[in-house]
């Protein structure tokens, strides 16, 4: 990347902090962003290589959107800073997230086939046709240590058995229809994010 391109890309994110800023400041101390302009900063700072900044960024995201699930590249990049910044506990947790948030994921990333899985699929960032807007890969020479490090922990006895759990709870999710059951299975599906 040349010095220009940097230029450009530093120049974005400070656009985008602004305008963010501007909309709190419009709206009394809260965010609108129905634009969705708080998901695009990982990539640029993935970009950058400042893994520091994007850390710094994604700190600021969970104090200001705590609520605020993300998309499933967003949650990827966010792994992605937390592994670059050896934060490698919070990016086991956010590589569970991610894998939650859409379960192939990982497969397009590491350019394996996608097969679907037939589970019940929370809303369209779950499908494997979203998986065509991952512009990650494996291959990226800048993403060898974090591919090596995603491959070791997939095959961690921890993740199998979550992520196991989590497509077995959706398969029922997908023909369960009695309304307390549903409550249940989706309260199961949660918590286990909180053990990853």
């Amino acid at each position: 990347m040349t010095p220009k391109q940097e230029e450009r890309i530093k120049i974005k994110i400070k656009r985008i902090k602004a305008e963010l800023a501007a909309d709190k400041k419009r709206l009394g101390g809260y965010y609108d962003d129905s634009s969705g302009l708080r998901y695009l900063p990982p990539s640029l700072y993935i970009q950058l290589a400042d893994f520091s900044g994007g850390l710094r960024y994604a700190n600021w995201f969970h104090k200001n959107f705590p609520d605020d699930s993300g998309f499933p590249d967003f949650l990827f990049e966010w792994t992605i800073i937390l592994f670059k910044t050896n934060k490698f506990k919070d990016a086991e947790k956010k590589a569970f997230e991610t894998f939650c948030s859409n379960t192939y994921l990982f497969d397009k990333f590491f350019g394996r086939p996608i097969v679907t899985i037939d589970k019940y699929e929370y809303s369209n960032n779950d499908i494997p046709s979203y998986c065509d807007y991952i512009t990650y890969s494996s291959e990226q020479a800048d993403l060898t240590d974090f591919s090596d490090w995603l491959t070791k922990y997939l095959a961690t006895e921890k993740f199998i058995t979550l992520s196991s759990k989590f497509i077995n709870i959706n398969k029922r999710l997908k023909t369960e229809n009695d309304s307390e059951t549903r409550g249940y299975l989706l309260r199961q599906a949660r918590q286990l994010k909180d053990e990853a």
